[in-house]
């Protein structure tokens, strides 16, 4: 028999001093897309299950809780995640024909949690870029993503590039059957070399070899340099070694302290990205901080197929890997029905100051706040001071 206050396997509350962290992270990154011209959208948490599937392949269907709308009798689902739903609004409710900037911040939920340790509600926040099929659109979402990164304190990353044409370029040239790519997918992505061979054993050799050879093809960007001697000299492949080059170029002069690699076997979302990608590692988590690139495709069933490109990570996984600050430092006031005092507690509020008020046979909490100063009366007013260590 369960306990009512038990909560389903991954999935937890949030406490308030956690809760205060994310929060903090929260208006940090949003500031940070603000400044680069990015407007904030809030789509719904439920939404037409064909709408949130839009161009993103089985992976994000089995991972997305379906219900039945009372209402028509449709069949609706709790968004796994935000992208389509930006991709949506973009196309449909705003329609412009330039550029637009875009960010977000909101629960997604997921049937089974990414890893062992995962959550099944991360806290999804990302930004993206519709309207410019250039390079320049995939430069300013590194630069944003990285900057925002920097702005919360996380300073030790590794960048892997990667770019999901080379793949899909040698898949079509293999002239793979559609039963078998799902599987050489799988095979790259857990970079089994047996299985990558066995399926393609039949390929013209060339095509097989490279394909093999992808598992080798990451670490250091000298790895660039192999696959350009390896792989075959395929105009899709050859665009997008240079795309990746130029990525890493920019970041290195941007961003001195980041640590730039290359994976090209990174097959992760490959329904769904159509160009340049990559990925944000840090120490202290195996699995991807943050990922992004160019999903062209993404507005397709919503009849605007338009250049896209973006980035999200999830916030409740960014605080666990950063330290927690001490806690918010704050004044401590009496209670006390007096006038000069309540004004003197609004005003201060008012100027942005945290104060808490200690209800009567609480006086030893409101340590969350780490209060260091006090509201004592002296002389008939009431002022400020340090609290004694």
């Amino acid at each position: 028999m369960s306990s009512a206050w038990l909560l389903p396997e991954h999935v937890a509350d949030v406490l308030p001093s956690q809760a205060r962290h994310i929060e903090e992270l929260r208006r940090a990154l949003l500031d940070v897309a603000r400044s680069y011209g990015c407007e904030l959208v809030m789509p719904p948490l439920i939404e037409h299950l064909d709408a949130l599937l839009s161009g993103t392949g089985q992976a994000l269907n089995l991972r997305t809780f379906k219900l039945v709308d009372q209402l028509s009798g449709r069949t609706l689902g709790v968004r796994a995640d935000t992208t389509p739903q930006v991709a949506r609004i973009d196309a449909h409710l705003l329609n412009r024909k330039g550029v637009t900037r875009l960010c977000y911040c909101g629960p997604v939920l997921h049937t089974r949690p990414a890893n062992l340790h995962a959550t099944r509600e991360p806290l999804q926040f990302g930004a993206e870029i519709y309207g410019h099929a250039g390079l320049e659109a995939d430069l300013e979402v590194l630069d944003m993503a990285l900057d925002g990164l920097v702005r919360v304190g996380m300073t030790a990353v590794t960048l892997d590039l990667g770019d999901s044409r080379i793949v899909r370029a040698l898949v079509n040239a293999a002239q793979l059957s559609s039963d078998a790519v799902p599987h050489l997918i799988t095979a790259l992505a857990a970079k089994d070399a047996s299985a990558v061979r066995n399926l393609t054993h039949a390929c013209e050799p060339t095509l097989s070899l490279a394909l093999q050879s992808l598992l080798k093809l990451y670490g250091p960007l000298e790895a660039l340099d192999d696959a350009a001697r390896i792989l075959p000299h395929l105009p899709l492949i050859q665009s997008a070694l240079g795309d990746i080059r130029n990525l890493a170029a920019h970041i290195q002069r941007a961003h001195p302290g980041v640590t730039v690699g290359v994976d090209l076997a990174d097959v992760g979302g490959y329904a769904y990205y159509s160009g340049a990608r990559f990925a944000v590692y840090t120490p202290g988590s195996s699995s991807a901080l943050l990922r992004g690139g160019r999903y062209d495709e993404v507005g397709a069933v919503f009849g605007r197929n338009r250049p896209a490109v973006g980035f999200s990570l999830d916030l409740k996984e960014l605080a666990a890997l950063l330290p927690t600050h001490q806690g918010t430092a704050a004044i401590r006031a009496p209670w006390s029905s007096d006038p000069a005092l309540r004004s003197a507690v609004r005003e201060l509020r008012q100027q942005g100051q945290t104060v808490v008020c200690i209800l009567p046979g609480h006086e030893h909490e409101g340590e969350e706040f780490a209060c260091d100063r006090e509201l004592v009366s002296r002389d008939g007013q009431w002022r400020v001071q340090a609290i004694a260590s």
